[in-house]
């Protein structure tokens, strides 16, 4: 199967799901700085949210460029992640609301794990389709960094209830690790193609 109409409608979603985000942010009434002001946990929580979307987005295009055959598996698990991510505009506008309650930051954090553990679950699947020693397989290794992930989201999800403050920190530090670039898939594509030559 090719995976250009996957990947097409991958980007399609993800494209969808920050301008859904954008548009739940209303204008102020007041021309002012204090107006602005109100609103800022709901920017820093938009702001929070398209970082993480631009950075599955990324892994995304990345992990694809190295896949060569897509499953029936692969559509499911693809969908699965697709899954998770559509409810971050619902997670984003309630804990932008709701910026001191525990359970809009905790349900964050729920959706987040949840989008963290389908993107390792679309990553196992591929390597399971293309073998031990597919390109994505060798790029990725153990995945350390997505599985630390997941449970810094876990130990996020119940500190909420502690001081959202807490889970806030740990969101941005899980953003923090991402935005660092990952150039392993580049770097195994790159060698492969040498050895090609």
């Amino acid at each position: 199967m090719s995976k250009g109409r996957l990947e097409a409608f991958s980007d399609g979603v993800i494209a969808i799901l920050i301008t859904i985000m954008v548009l739940e942010l209303r204008v102020p009434h007041d021309p002012t700085w204090n107006a602005l002001r109100e609103l800022a946990p709901k920017l820093g929580a938009y702001a929070l949210s398209f970082v993480f979307l631009g950075i599955y987005w990324n892994n995304h295009h990345h992990m694809f460029h190295a896949t060569r055959q897509i499953t029936g598996g692969v559509l499911w698990a693809n969908l699965h992640l697709l899954f998770w991510l559509s409810l971050i505009p619902f997670a984003t506008a309630w804990m932008g609301e709701n910026h001191n309650a525990p359970v809009p930051t905790s349900a964050y954090g729920i959706v987040m794990m949840l989008a963290g553990i389908a993107y390792y679950i679309l990553e196992r699947t591929i390597i399971a389709g293309e073998g031990p020693d597919s390109t994505l397989a060798e790029a990725v290794g153990q995945e350390t960094k997505g599985i630390v992930s997941v449970v810094l989201y876990g130990l996020a999800i119940p500190l909420a209830f502690v001081h959202q403050g807490i889970s806030d920190a740990i969101y941005v530090l899980v953003a923090l690790m991402w935005l660092v670039p990952d150039r392993r898939i580049e770097g195994t594509l790159r060698r492969t193609e040498q050895h090609r030559v």
